[in-house]
């Protein structure tokens, strides 16, 4: 199966947010090589982000949670939060990123909304 064409720029956009994630994260002590759980959100339309939510195993995620956006800049706008266990080294999470967006590309009417993680630095977790 082909991969999905995605924009780009969009990603180098994401990637520099990553970086800049990941280097917050660094400073507070996170060692990026150990495995955790990351949640992605994705947003859109209940109906849209229903059909992601069924497919999420398959894709190799876990169901997260399914609430309507307070954030959203229109009404009727869901987040789809969903988890997968990885490490935070760059190319994992560049990997991940591209994914999600592949996973935008694919399902209509869902927008990728970015990652975030507990940072782990060994002492506690």
């Amino acid at each position: 199966m082909s991969r999905p064409a995605i924009d780009e720029a969009r990603f180098e956009a994401e990637w520099e947010q990553d970086q800049e994630l990941l280097a917050q994260l660094a400073a507070n002590g996170d060692i990026a090589g150990v495995k955790r759980t990351v949640d992605v959100s994705f947003i859109g339309r209940e109906e849209a982000l229903e059909t992601l939510a069924e497919a999420a195993e398959d894709l190799g995620f876990e169901f997260g949670q399914f609430v309507p956006d307070e954030d959203a800049e229109e009404e009727g706008q869901w987040r789809l939060d969903l988890d997968i266990v990885q490490t935070i080294e760059p190319e994992a999470v560049k990997a991940l990123t591209r994914k999600c967006l592949e996973i935008e590309a694919t399902y209509s009417g869902v927008e990728y909304d970015g990652w975030g993680c507990m940072a782990t630095t060994g002492e506690n977790n």
